[in-house]
């Protein structure tokens, strides 16, 4: 694994490979000598395994970038989950074992150099937002009048699972609209990840969404990975899921550009959140749902991993709210006709 990423990361000449280590141990003894601006572990290591390592460079080092490798099986969606939560930055699925060597070089390439550039950038780069646009005018502050929003849409990415989790913690209340959240993730670890945000003490319940599923308040729907979440409205006004294998859109499957923009051609009423991600996905869905009314809120620059998904939105003057976490939450309460939110 070691030989192929080094292959990979020489293809780029704006990446400088500082040192590379058999084991965490002897990982961690290097890391001060060498001073890297980011840090990929791999979570399968002899004598320190990659979570191990981790926690301890989280001691040492806790703004460092860490990229987690991980296998695309169950044991390795549990084990990336868990690093995520432990402090890793982000993670990339290993190639699937094969003798095509050119072929695995060339799949870290795509998937792993976006991120390094974006974690880097990060470290550096402050983007200013552009003011509101007409599309995006802010709504009056909540004085009990009855909930105006019909659907809460909620799109992110590098960072998600962490921001998620927070997100819940703090909605403690009933929501009174149906949740459908767009997290790009593989197979398999969607799934988990709705188990854990599912398992979050409140009243906001969370699964991975199947196909044709009616939408009720108070739950949440996420895309399962691999398949595009699509939003469809009943007759009588409630919402059902409809799962899709379309192309991917932005290089996602799921993708959110595809939940928002089939959200807003219900014409319902949307409530949109962008949080932590790479890229842009989103942003044209987001131009969908304001032109139809509809409000957006973003996740701050200070608070997100990469600023990359919220920054586009917030840089197009598309959002009416750019906030940590904590007050998205409460935003996402108020907007919603719910005057209950848990203690900050």
């Amino acid at each position: 694994m070691r030989r192929l990423l080094t292959e990979a990361l020489k293809r780029d000449p704006r990446i400088e490979v500082v040192g590379t280590a058999p084991n965490g141990r002897i990982a961690l003894q290097k890391i001060p000598q060498v001073n890297p601006d980011l840090v990929t572990l791999d979570m399968e290591m002899p004598d320190l395994d990659g979570l191990s390592t981790l926690r301890e460079l989280r001691r040492t080092h806790p703004k460092l970038p860490v990229i987690m490798f991980s296998a695309l099986t169950q044991r390795g969606a549990v084990s990336t989950l868990d690093a995520l939560a432990a402090g890793a930055d982000d993670y990339v699925t290993k190639p699937v074992e094969s003798s095509d060597l050119a072929a695995c070089i060339a799949q870290l390439e795509a998937e792993l150099l976006p991120k390094i550039h974006a974690h880097c950038r990060a470290l550096t780069t402050r983007v200013q937002p552009a003011p509101p646009t007409a599309n995006a005018r802010t709504t009056p502050p909540f004085a009990g009048h009855p909930r105006s929003f019909d659907l809460l849409c909620i799109g992110t990415s590098t960072g998600g699972p962490n921001a998620l989790a927070e997100l819940f913690q703090k909605l403690t209340a009933p929501l009174p609209v149906p949740v459908a959240i767009v997290q790009h993730m593989p197979p398999m670890f969607t799934k988990l990840l709705a188990d854990r945000l599912n398992n979050i003490p409140g009243h906001l319940r969370c699964h991975e969404a199947a196909d044709a599923e009616p939408m009720l308040p108070g739950h949440a729907y996420l895309a399962p990975g691999g398949r595009h979440l699509a939003i469809k409205r009943q007759l009588d006004g409630t919402f059902v899921t409809q799962l899709t294998d379309t192309p991917p859109e932005n290089s996602c499957r799921p993708a959110v550009d595809v939940l928002f923009r089939t959200a807003a051609e219900t014409n319902a009423h949307i409530l949109a959140v962008v949080m932590t991600g790479m890229g842009s996905d989103g942003l044209h869905g987001a131009r969908l749902i304001a032109a139809r009314g509809g409000r957006i809120l973003v996740q701050d620059e200070a608070s997100s991993v990469v600023w990359g998904m919220p920054g586009a939105i917030a840089q197009a003057g598309l959002a009416n709210t750019v906030k940590p976490i904590p007050e998205l939450a409460f935003e996402i309460v108020r907007r919603l006709g719910s005057p209950h939110l848990a203690p900050a």
